[in-house]
């Protein structure tokens, strides 16, 4: 049945991308993308916690078939990555340009992620690959949302083609040997490759898979592409094509290279572990700073997908140690972890976009939209806020738990490079969590808990609905979490031959293997918390009889302003930005107008902001060479025709004298 429901979802995709590219009826294409995604969710609901059997289709790629074949892991990271795809997809981009272009792009993303979570030949999955990629600019550059979309766009697809050339040479790398494409047959294939060939596979693997999750140095594009588009959009780019894009790298790591690379997987752990963790820190710092809602939250996809590339960088050194219940137990962590990610950051970018219905901007500023707006839809984003700032009993907290229960184990490592190795990512993953944890206070305690006289209008009921229901799927993922795990017990013996995902609980508790190391219990938690408010509820009733004094604040001897001296999202960030300005290196410029004399200023203004960590010395330095070689070949376009038939001349010459010889 899980088959059929895919194939229902694929159908059903198209058919909603031909009647956008018709042009109506939008409304019922809308509809078409949400039952698709609908789909998807029953599919990988009534499957797991196995997968689905192999299906052979009518595709053919030099002479080669393929098949599709959904395993658990798959089907768990697509369920999840669909929930906030398929309210996006019902809401529509908040944009009153392209709505037609934008559910196209939606639904060529999404036939995209199926391809990469289903396909069984490197051939057919490079083509899903790019019409992800294409569909994600659709989207952005149909919205219209910034002055000059094109460029960040621009930036994005050529960052995700660096990393799509990388999986071409690595797909080659391991297709020559092995004499075709299929995923069988690149199991196999390292036996026929050198070890430097062996360890070029492994970092091309994770330099194309990377540009898609945001590892460094390719995070740099997701403030400028996110940035440019709706919340919508973004709650479809780090939700399921993000898990998709995660997926294929487990799949290649564990799947391909620890039995092609016999000695050699631990040096990729250990180097997939710097990667994560490092991506991490620099993604987090730089989301702390940002004052737009979109720009932030695509800092944070990128941080949160960068924990779940550690820990899967964790799975390979205990694999490559003879450690599989510790290799279950980190691999079945990311797997949790990205699946609180989608539906808390699906429920914040729709919240952005229920911000700018409501204030016409993206802007994090005070709004006092927390009380403005349905309780439904402030419980929600705080729901989502929470999670993401690993605040209990949210499913963000129950996975940064795990995360960090999971390095706690490097002690089982059998050498000190390990060892060290899980010790240092331990203490970088700490500082992510604190950074992340002010982030979100920013977010929530400025952009919807502030008060300002920023005028604001209403949420639509749609959005409300959305961002509330993903807030109570995050809070139902962590109450539920005992039982969740029980959806990836075939995932872990399939992969790993353990069945790691089921001694993760204890009854209601939640375990890293065993309950006598360290235990949680969301569930029960949920239980104690409100019976532990019951203290400060009676404290405040108990108070009742006292008269409150109120009296202004001292604003230092000048007229109280509430609007001028209200935290701003600068003030809040520029401690940190401070501290850290070795890595922000950050800018402040302020413009005087003086028409008459300079001592009547009439206009200030006032910019700010902080230098990308990889843009001037890398970037830059590859768009100078690529302009001075366009300067140079230009002149193969001089329009003379007279040059035109000297180079054909030329070349006639040289095919003859190759012939000869």
């Amino acid at each position: 049945m899980g088959n059929e429901l895919l194939a229902a979802a694929a159908a059903l995709w198209i058919l909603a991308a031909i009647l956008a590219l018709i042009g109506r009826p939008l409304g019922f294409a809308r509809i078409l993308l949400g039952l698709g995604a609908l789909c998807g969710i029953v599919a990988a609901v009534v499957t797991l916690p196995a997968g689905t059997a192999p299906v052979s289709l009518p595709l053919r790629m030099a002479d080669e078939a393929t098949t599709f074949q959904m395993t658990p892991d798959a089907l768990w990271l697509m369920g999840f990555g669909l929930v906030p795809a398929a309210l996006g997809g019902l809401i529509a981009s908040p944009s009153p340009h392209g709505c037609a272009a934008w559910l196209f792009g939606t639904a060529c993303s999404l036939l995209g992620a199926l391809g990469v979570f289903g396909l069984q030949h490197g051939g057919f999955f490079l083509v899903a690959w790019e019409l992800m990629s294409l569909g994600g600019a659709l989207m952005i550059l149909s919205e219209r949302l910034a002055p000059s979309p094109g460029q960040p766009v621009l930036f994005m697809l050529g960052m995700l083609e660096v990393g799509a050339v990388a999986l071409l040479v690595a797909f080659l790398l391991l297709g020559v040997p092995a004499r075709g494409l299929s995923y069988d047959a690149f199991v196999h294939a390292g036996a026929a490759l050198s070890v430097p060939v062996r360890v070029v596979v492994g970092l091309l693997l994770v330099i194309g898979f990377g540009a898609k999750l945001g590892l460094l140095p390719f995070y740099e594009w997701f403030p400028g592409a996110y940035g440019s588009g709706s919340g919508a959009s973004g709650a479809v780019l780090s939700g399921v094509v993000l898990n998709a894009a995660y997926f294929a790298l487990s799949r290649s790591l564990l799947g391909w290279l620890p039995g092609t690379l016999p000695g050699g997987g631990y040096g990729l752990g250990i180097f997939v572990v710097a990667v994560g963790v490092l991506s991490a820190i620099l993604t987090v710092l730089y989301a702390f700073q940002q004052e737009d809602w979109r720009c932030l939250l695509s800092f944070s996809s990128a941080e949160n997908a960068a924990i779940a590339v550690t820990a899967l960088g964790v799975a390979i050194l205990f694999q490559e140690s003879n450690l599989p219940d510790l290799a279950g137990l980190a691999w079945t962590v990311a797997l949790l972890h990205l699946a609180g990610h989608a539906l808390a950051k699906g429920g914040l970018f729709l919240a952005a976009d229920g911000v700018f219905a409501a204030t016409g901007s993206y802007l994090i500023r005070h709004s006092l939209l927390a009380r403005r707006t349905h309780w439904i839809f402030s419980v929600g984003a705080l729901f989502a806020a929470m999670s993401l700032a690993a605040m209990p009993p949210q499913a963000g907290f129950v996975s940064e738990w795990f995360t960090f229960q999971t390095v706690f184990q490097g002690f089982h490592l059998p050498d000190l490079a390990g060892r060290l190795t899980l010790a240092l990512a331990g203490a970088g993953l700490a500082l992510t969590a604190a950074v992340a944890f002010a982030t979100f206070i920013k977010v929530f305690g400025i952009g919807l808990l502030g008060g300002g006289d920023h005028r604001s209008g209403r949420v639509p009921a749609t959005t409300t609905g959305a961002v509330g229901l993903l807030g109570a799927s995050v809070l139902a993922l962590a109450v539920g979490m005992p039982w969740w795990l029980s959806a990836l017990a075939d995932a872990t013996v399939v992969q790993f031959g353990t069945e790691a995902a089921a001694q993760m609980r204890d009854g209601l508790l939640l375990v890293p293997l065993t309950a006598t190391f360290a235990f949680i219990s969301p569930t029960l938690l949920v239980v104690v918390m409100p019976l532990l408010a019951l203290v400060p509820i009676l404290l405040l009733l108990a108070s009742r009889r006292f008269t409150v004094r109120r009296v202004p604040v001292w604003y230092g001897g000048v007229q109280q302003d509430v609007a001028r001296t209200a935290t701003t999202a600068l003030t809040f960030s520029n401690a940190l930005r401070t501290f850290y300005s070795f890595i922000y290196r950050p800018t402040i410029e302020a413009t005087r107008e003086s028409p008459v004399r300079e001592y009547f200023v009439t206009r200030l203004d006032f910019s700010h902001d902080v230098a990308p960590m990889f843009g001037p010395y890398l970037f830059a330095p590859a768009v100078r060479l690529i302009q001075a070689a366009a300067d140079r070949l230009r002149l193969l376009q001089s329009g003379h025709l007279n040059f035109y038939l000297g180079l054909i001349g030329f070349l006639l010459v040289v095919i003859l004298g190759l012939v000869l010889v």
